[in-house]
């Protein structure tokens, strides 16, 4: 079969390529040390401030595109993280560790006791339909977990009702890792941080909440600080900080660049034997 790349499209496929790898030296220079626009300190008062806050009746839609109440999930525990589907790295690992933490619980207290929702912020890019692709990718199949994709005009007053504080960098967004636990009535009762989530942290409390036993939080901000990660930083131990993690970044958009740069040489070289086989026979003609 004999085909030829339009010209137009060559043309943009070439800068695109041009665009990543000027982009590259950009991204591979920053200062690890620049401000990541996120407060660590600041973003975690404001989680632990959400505890008891009602979380508004926000109207937002499932995987089918179908608007979901979360007043609706009121009458039983509810867990609600909160996820971005362009994350190839952490989004998808904390998602795999409430998977299994999830599963645990329905043994031990039942499939029908709690829902869980996830939540994709980053709008629109975090569409009912990337967001029901996400849930396949990684084989989310409870019936229990569903995935909703709010409006982007709430969003600001959906993450400020749970506390949620992300702030977009270089290479995604950073914001702290977070299950919220909400009662039947729709309180926030616990905030559950980190990567890999332990599975007596989420179970104790929606125990508590199923036997009807107030739950209580007393940890401070100071003693989380040791052990929330944020998204897209890693901590330095030489300098006791936090800074921006590029590396798979660069190891991605790097792959892509050459990828791109290879499939436009191919095609060069392709087009130029077809023009040179074409005056040839034209000659012998």
């Amino acid at each position: 079969m004999v085909w030829s790349l339009p010209p137009r499209l060559l043309r943009g496929v070439a800068s695109c390529a041009l665009g990543l790898a000027l982009a590259l030296p950009a991204m591979a220079s920053t200062d690890g040390s620049a401000d990541l626009g996120l407060d660590r300190e600041a973003a975690l008062r404001a989680s632990q401030a959400a505890i008891g806050r009602k979380v508004g009746e926000h109207i937002l839609l499932n995987r089918e595109g179908q608007p979901v109440s979360l007043a609706s999930y009121r009458g039983k525990p509810l867990l609600v993280s909160f996820i971005y589907t362009g994350c190839f790295q952490v989004c998808p690992t904390t998602t795999r560790s409430l998977q299994e933490t999830v599963e645990g619980l329905q043994k031990s207290v039942g499939p029908n006791q709690f829902n869980v929702v996830s939540i994709g912020f980053n709008q629109p890019a975090d569409s009912p339909q990337a967001l029901k692709a996400f849930a396949t990718q990684y084989g989310i199949r409870q019936p229990n977990w569903e995935f909703l994709s709010p409006p982007g005009a709430i969003v600001p007053a959906l993450a400020q009702d749970f506390g949620f504080v992300f702030q977009a960098t270089p290479a995604g967004f950073d914001h702290v890792l977070q299950v919220s636990i909400l009662d039947a009535e729709g309180r926030i009762v616990r905030q559950v941080y980190g990567e890999s989530l332990v599975p007596a942290e989420l179970g104790e409390p929606l125990k508590m909440l199923l036997a009807g036993t107030p739950v209580e939080s007393n940890e401070l901000v100071d003693q989380l600080l040791d052990r929330v990660r944020i998204l897209c930083t890693v901590y330095d131990p030489k300098t006791g900080a936090y800074k921006v993690d590029y590396t798979l970044p660069i190891q991605i958009a790097g792959g892509v660049t050459f990828f791109i740069a290879m499939m436009i040489f191919f095609i060069n070289e392709w087009r130029s034997s077809r023009k040179s086989a074409r005056h040839k026979g034209t000659r012998n003609a």
